[in-house]
């Protein structure tokens, strides 16, 4: 007999109603008795003026308080350019409004447990590969710099249409990141928590020879952490050896 229902620790998820990635990635990374429990958030198009109607209003709060009636050990905003566009510190700022209605329940965001990811690496030097319109990639450069890395490079792909995102293979999100990554970098992050990635740091990793962490894979990573489990999760990098 086994039990599935979180006797080891339950994650809340605040994601994107129109995203896809997010739940099959962190389901695949769970360790035995972890479950995620999910609530949805509404995105009109991945720009930035969709990002700011996101996230204005009472949605963030109504989506924490009805995940926060459940008895769960964290609850993770999952949202990368969501909490990171208006630059160092607004990660901070969202996560003071979750607190307000958590109920006592840690909160985090994927901004946040991607900055705890590549802090993690001991690495200054990197580069960054998203799916985004270029406004909002420059944007997350912009954020990793303030909080002390130095970005080599970035790119994203210039999708602004979140089922378009959620529809790149595998394979095409590999071959983007290995191709843009900067020689010099000494670690990769790939943004966004619609985007296939888990199933490809592995391989990045060995073939870039540097440390590799992703939105989804951070996010887990640290949620995984808030909660008291140090599972190593082989086969999603060496951030879960960190």
């Amino acid at each position: 007999m086994k039990d599935y229902c979180g006797w080891r620790a339950r994650i809340g998820v605040i994601y994107m109603a129109s995203s896809i990635v997010m739940e099959p990635e962190f389901n695949a990374m769970a360790p035995e008795g972890v479950s995620v429990h999910v609530d949805r958030i509404i995105l009109p198009k991945v720009t930035l003026e969709g990002l700011e109607t996101m996230m204005e209003g009472d949605e963030v709060l109504r989506c924490t308080s009805f995940l926060a009636a459940a008895p769960l050990d964290v609850i993770v905003f999952g949202g990368t350019s969501a909490t990171f566009m208006h630059g160092r510190g607004w990660d901070e700022v969202v996560m003071k409004r979750m607190r307000e209605v958590s109920n006592g329940i840690p909160v985090t965001t994927t901004s946040t447990a991607s900055l705890a990811a590549l802090q993690s690496f001991g690495k200054k030097k990197i580069s960054i590969v998203t799916p985004y319109l270029d406004e909002i990639t420059e944007r997350a450069a912009r954020f990793f710099s303030e909080n002390g890395f130095e970005v080599l490079s970035w790119a994203g792909m210039n999708i602004d249409e979140d089922h378009a995102i959620g529809n790149v293979p595998l394979e095409d999100v590999y071959r983007f990141a290995k191709e843009n990554c900067h020689p010099e970098a000494e670690a990769l992050f790939m943004s966004c928590t619609n985007w296939r990635t888990v199933g490809a740091i592995e391989a990045l990793e060995q073939d870039l020879g540097i440390p590799v962490a992703s939105a989804i894979q951070s996010s887990f990573w640290q949620s995984l952490r808030i909660a008291g489990i140090k599972d190593p999760c082989p086969g999603f990098g060496s951030l879960f050896r960190t």
